[in-house]
């Protein structure tokens, strides 16, 4: 069978990982492997054929199958391509590489301020950080409150939310019942149910809510 002239072009402008400047504790033969396949996961998830993916990034079908099964190193600008074509910037290729994995550390009092509408001096929201992407997968939040009144809104929002109480003790609401919560108490709700806080009993009151998202849905207005 005669080469794939799109094949010679890659061959052409090839590059090692190496000389590129991609530098990694894994062998050449280990991160064809992990490129081929967060290739293969993209392919799939656009639920697209082989054939068509290779069409698509300007490469044979055989250059794409050696490439999903780890058995060539890609060039950089076939890595372009495959990129493009899956819609993703270059480096999403490389993940699954220790080197490539988010850490997000939120030291002790710095936690960023969220302010509400109806917030004020005696709340304070603390957003604890959230690792980068489109999307916010885990969002972990302190919400403080010092004095008693007010009106307290009801949230609602996709996925479900873990809750435990740090000091004080309170009301919380949802779907239409009010379940008391003290100091150390946890609470797992779904997120789409109304909830919040309805009354406050014992001051100053302190807890932790960390809503988890579906995948698939972006983070909404921040609250309880």
């Amino acid at each position: 069978m005669n080469p794939d002239p799109r094949d010679d072009l890659d061959d052409a402008d090839a590059l090692s990982f190496a000389e590129a400047g991609i530098e990694s504790p894994l062998t050449t033969a280990e991160l064809c492997r992990v490129v081929g396949s967060r290739v293969r996961e993209l392919r799939q998830a656009l639920n697209m054929t082989m054939s068509a993916f290779a069409n698509d990034a300007g490469i044979s079908l055989g250059m794409l199958s050696k490439i999903e099964h780890g058995q060539s190193a890609p060039s950089l600008s076939t890595l372009a391509r495959l990129a493009g074509t899956a819609k993703v910037p270059v480096t999403a290729l490389f993940r699954g590489l220790d080197e490539e994995h988010d850490l997000v550390i939120v030291r002790a009092g710095e936690g960023h301020e969220i302010h509400h509408d109806r917030g004020g001096p005696d709340r304070l929201y603390q957003d604890l950080g959230t690792l980068r992407g489109p999307n916010r997968v885990i969002e972990p939040m302190i919400t403080t409150i010092t004095e008693p009144g007010g009106v307290f809104p009801l949230y609602q929002h996709p996925g479900v939310e873990f809750l435990h109480v740090l000091d004080g003790s309170l009301y919380y609401g949802y779907g239409g019942k009010a379940y008391l919560l003290n100091t150390g108490d946890t609470m797992q709700i779904h997120g789409e149910v109304a909830h919040g806080p309805v009354e406050l009993v014992e001051l100053p009151v302190r807890f932790i809510s960390i809503k988890v998202y579906p995948a698939s849905e972006p983070r909404t207005a921040a609250g309880g």
